[in-house]
């Protein structure tokens, strides 16, 4: 039975970062926080989740040692895109106050924690943030997004072979996606799923008629064509910056914001590709506050969900200036099992004989409430 399992407070403090997992860690790289100082340069900071543990630590800045070592390194920066290939983390676009947009792919290896940029060539997607990436055997898709040089939303889809790293810009057939930014691409078999984002009503160009897509959108990678796709009832509300995955063959989109109704979402719906019908779904356990620009990872049977930016309390459930952004972790199960209740009870039984202050609350022995910091330094202890 599908279930919020586990609720953990300290972590790192983010809004639209990225995250990838890997094995049973997860990567989160960059994003910003209210209140944090982004016209300096400094480069991105590396936080990963360790989903036996339930310990997050962040990882010690990288050594430059010259100006072209420092080249090798992206600066920090928010609504950027990062994917797994192999042992690889890439990472692209995404935007910086003080340098803008960036188009510059950045690699990461996961085995020894540097950085490289690689040679590529071919038709170099234009610096934007806002876009989506997704993985399909050895290839790399990006798609939409807001591009500055155009200082429009785009509909563009590139791909990067990672076998040649050769960019190159899809000739695709069939009615395109709607020009947008922070919507969501899903890989399921050869097909990619596009839902949700900021589109603008008369055009790619942002005249504030925004717009927000609530109707899926197929594009199938094997003949380059965007597919017809049928109208179905019920259909969620139009958003930007949710979260979306798959599991089992199926779509999940998770949360994000729509201006017009002026409302943050934290509603969980089910989309079949091959009934093309969406379904409202009512996990179990006490899930995530409404929010937008979070981050959502899968971890085996385990959606691994932190971060993001909500209304502030007392200012109701929209408002656009009036945000908290989350340091918070939540856990969807899709099998839960008595593994989280021993997991648990040895974190208690830690906590209680280090005399550190902690609450764990539990709904029915499967939901898990863990309030306390979870930061630690690299140099701990990591099993």
């Amino acid at each position: 039975m599908l279930r919020w399992s586990v609720h953990l407070e300290g972590g790192p403090r983010r809004v639209n970062h990225a995250a990838v997992a890997v094995g049973h860690k997860v990567y989160s790289f960059g994003g910003y926080c209210s209140g944090e100082d982004y016209e300096t340069l400094r480069q991105i900071d590396v936080h990963v989740f360790n989903t036996v543990s339930l310990r997050w630590m962040k990882l010690p800045p990288v050594r430059t040692g010259g100006h072209e070592r420092a080249r090798e390194v992206p600066y920090m920066r928010y609504g950027h895109t990062a994917v797994l290939l192999d042992d690889i983390i890439y990472l692209w676009g995404g935007r910086n106050d003080t340098e803008g947009a960036c188009n510059v792919l950045y690699a990461f290896d996961v085995n020894t924690h540097r950085w490289f940029t690689p040679k590529i060539s071919g038709t170099i997607p234009g610096a934007r943030d806002g876009h989506s990436a997704c993985v399909l055997g050895k290839a790399m898709y990006i798609f939409g997004g807001y591009e500055q040089l155009a200082d429009c939303f785009s509909n563009d889809i590139h791909k990067l072979d990672t076998t040649t790293m050769v960019w190159s810009l899809i000739n695709a057939r069939g009615s395109p996606a709607r020009w947008r930014d922070f919507h969501s691409a899903t890989i399921i078999g050869t097909k990619m799923f596009v839902f949700g984002g900021r589109a603008d009503r008369f055009g790619p160009f942002h005249s504030n008629n925004e717009i927000y897509c609530n109707k899926i959108k197929v594009f199938d990678t094997e003949t380059n064509c965007w597919l017809s796709t049928p109208s179905t009832q019920p259909l969620p509300e139009g958003r930007r910056s949710h979260s979306a995955f798959s599991y089992n063959g199926e779509l999940y989109i998770f949360g994000g914001y729509n201006a017009h109704l002026d409302r943050h979402f934290n509603d969980l719906w089910k989309f079949n590709p091959e009934a093309f019908s969406w379904k409202k779904v009512e996990p179990k356990g006490k899930g995530p506050c409404p929010r937008r620009r979070q981050c959502c990872c899968m971890v085996g049977d385990r959606i691994i969900l932190f971060g993001g930016t909500s209304p502030c309390p007392e200012q109701g459930m929209g408002d656009e200036f009036n945000l908290m952004d989350h340091s918070d972790l939540y856990i969807l199960d899709f099998s839960p099992n008595l593994k989280t209740l021993c997991k648990i009870a040895v974190i208690q039984y830690s906590l209680e004989q280090s005399g550190l202050p902690h609450d764990i609350r539990s709904d029915n022995f499967t939901s898990f409430d863990i309030r306390r910091p979870f930061l630690t330094k690299a140099a701990a202890l990591d099993s």
